[in-house]
């Protein structure tokens, strides 16, 4: 990748782990079969975007435009998405493994999280109104001053969320998943 600017090209089994690729504008791209571990996109911009299958394992993204991005089938644990560019940020994700990666203050209504393993996630002071969490696991996910406005967590599984920390107006959830609302009271809940 030496130019500075891509439009409309599929990257197909790259391997670029921990190398630099900062700088660069990517528009309209497909990523196949990538393997991006610990690679740096600091000021790097990627708009309209979509990863498949690919590894982004620990990536740096100082600075970096995540604009309409998409990720399917794509292992994306331990990335601090809290330093992306707050400027039109919006990602989407289906049947991915996000587990320990930060979304620390950002703007994500109608985020889509379909199938993804969330374990240990930081959604601290995340806007996440209207958002979905399908078929998620969102074991020991941390949700502190969040908006969960309308969100839906109806066959999220394994979260705990403190109603009294988060606004939680509007939002969906299973009668089988209520006590992911009360654990701080230490409550015993038998559905039986």
């Amino acid at each position: 990748m030496n130019k500075d600017f891509y439009e409309e090209e599929t990257f197909n089994n790259l391997v670029f782990t921990e190398k630099k690729l900062n700088g660069k504008e990517y528009e309209n791209c497909i990523f196949l079969n990538c393997d991006f571990t610990k690679t740096s996109f600091s000021n790097t911009d990627f708009m309209d975007c979509e990863f498949r299958n690919c590894n982004l394992t620990m990536v740096v993204l100082e600075n970096t435009g995540v604009k309409n991005v998409q990720f399917k089938d794509s292992k994306l644990t331990g990335i601090d998405f809290g330093k992306c560019n707050d400027f039109l940020f919006g990602v989407g994700f289906e049947n991915c493994l996000l587990d320990y990666s930060s979304f620390y203050q950002k703007k994500m209504k109608k985020t889509n999280f379909k199938n993804c393993s969330l374990k240990e996630v930081d959604f601290t002071e995340v806007d996440l109104s209207q958002s979905s969490f399908a078929d998620c696991d969102l074991l020991n996910a941390n949700f502190i001053r969040s908006n969960l406005e309308k969100a839906n967590f109806k066959t999220a599984v394994n979260y705990s969320i403190d109603p009294e920390l988060n606004k939680l107006k509007n939002a969906s959830f299973n009668i089988s998943g209520i006590s992911g609302l009360l654990n701080k009271y230490g409550i015993d809940i038998s559905f039986d």
